[in-house]
């Protein structure tokens, strides 16, 4: 059974063992990200997570991948708009080293002026190449026509000219307040044990001291809506269409994944059956349910033919409208199991699970078993459907992103008409 700890400088501990495993996963994950960044420091975050790696502690570059591997182990690292993560996954006995590595990573980098400029144009390469991929790059477009100029509504990359003016001082100053240990979880499942766990935290992360000049809280998430067709020679059009849509903390979360789920989860979903299988619209078309502390998005992805691009909007609209007014017993029956089918099998993964508590401990500071979140998946009614339902359409906000072919972007309005005439 996992079990929650905490250090005195607010340091929180996940100790999830589970027997049986050769191997263990350790995810220390920071509760800040994109959110906590200025328009002038935008993308600081995503680049603060790359020049750590670049040297940390005693170790360069080479050295902390190489220490990592020679046991056997492998290191990774991501960021969002909520959330920092730093994971490894290693054999079993491999806690130590990769609690002090990531220890240095987080509390000790380097941050060398050289090795900064290097890597300004690796980024720089990377926000080109998402530029260059319309699949990625649709989504980008969605985010900031759903929050517009807010840091949720901008691109977690961020822009070339915003990561060129970050310097080795002022990237440390962000990275004292964003590192702050009281946001940061170390969380890990599978071959540890939780006095070696309580006591390598203790060490490695129990010294860490809060910033002098803590950033500032993000602003509210605000969903303002808008259209936005871009126009690109492509063979495809690509197309994201999104409603503001309740929080991870909010009440009706497990309603809002269901939904999802029946919307657009899988093969026997309305929009596969309707815009795929019926109708031929689409290759691609799926729902998903993208959440953030405070709000969050019901979104509906398509790939499409530039003709096909305004019916399959307006099919995605219907369906959403359709949906919110009611939902039969056994569609919600199979997107319950659907849905808990995707927790179990989470579950089977050591990484999983470590993500899985820091998470439940940024959002709500404690953890919830598997089956208490199976019986609140069991628990959501047709009625808490039909009331969700009235949530996602009362404000009358979308946003809707099209990008592709010039003819493509009446896909826009056409997804608006569709949900409210």
């Amino acid at each position: 059974m996992a079990r929650l700890h905490t250090l005195a400088n607010g340091v929180r501990i996940v100790s999830d063992p589970v027997g049986g495993l050769e191997t263990l996963a350790l995810s220390v994950v920071i509760g800040r990200g994109a959110r906590w960044e200025t328009a002038a420091t935008s993308g600081w975050s995503h680049l603060l997570e790359h020049m750590v790696f670049k040297g940390a502690g005693e170790r360069s570059a080479r050295d902390i991948v190489e220490a990592i591997e020679a046991e056997g182990g492998q290191i990774n690292a991501a960021t969002g708009y909520e959330r920092t993560s730093f994971q490894i996954r290693a054999l079993k006995g491999g806690l130590p080293l990769a609690m002090a590595v990531t220890a240095d990573l987080l509390l000790r980098p380097t941050l060398d002026a050289g090795d900064l400029e290097r890597e300004k144009d690796v980024i720089a390469q990377e926000i080109a190449e998402a530029a260059d991929t319309p699949d990625d790059l649709v989504f980008d477009i969605a985010q900031t026509a759903a929050f517009g100029d807010t840091s949720l509504g901008r691109p977690i990359l961020g822009t070339r000219k915003s990561i060129g003016v970050a310097a080795p001082d002022s990237l440390a100053a962000f990275r004292a307040g964003l590192y702050a240990p009281d946001r940061i979880v170390v969380s890990a499942s599978g071959a540890v044990d939780e006095d070696e766990l309580l006591a390598l935290t203790e060490r490695w992360f129990g010294g860490a001291e809060a910033a002098s000049g803590p950033l500032a809280e993000p602003e509210a998430a605000v969903f303002v809506g808008g259209r936005a067709p871009k126009s690109r020679s492509l063979e495809q059009a690509h197309l994201v269409l999104a409603l503001p849509a309740p929080g991870a903390r909010d009440d009706a979360y497990f309603a809002l994944r269901l939904f999802a789920e029946a919307l657009g989860g899988g093969m026997s979903s309305r929009l596969f059956q309707e815009a795929r299988e019926k109708r031929g619209l689409a290759y691609n078309i799926d729902a998903y349910a993208d959440t953030y502390a405070d709000g969050g998005v019901l979104g509906v992805y398509a790939g499409a033919e530039a003709a096909n691009a305004a019916e399959a909007a307006t099919v995605a609209a219907h369906e959403i409208r359709a949906l919110a007014t009611g939902i039969g017993e056994a569609e919600l029956a199979r997107a319950k199991a659907q849905l808990k089918a995707h927790l179990f099998m989470a579950r089977e993964s050591s990484l999983a699970r470590a993500e899985q508590g820091a998470g439940q401990t940024l959002l709500f500071d404690r953890l919830f078993a598997t089956a208490e979140i199976a019986e609140a998946i069991d628990g959501v009614t047709r009625a808490d459907m039909a009331a969700l339902g009235e949530r996602l359409l009362a404000p009358a906000l979308s946003a809707a992103a099209v990008l592709g072919p010039k003819r493509a972007g009446a896909a826009v309005e056409a997804f608006e008409r569709g949900l409210f005439g």
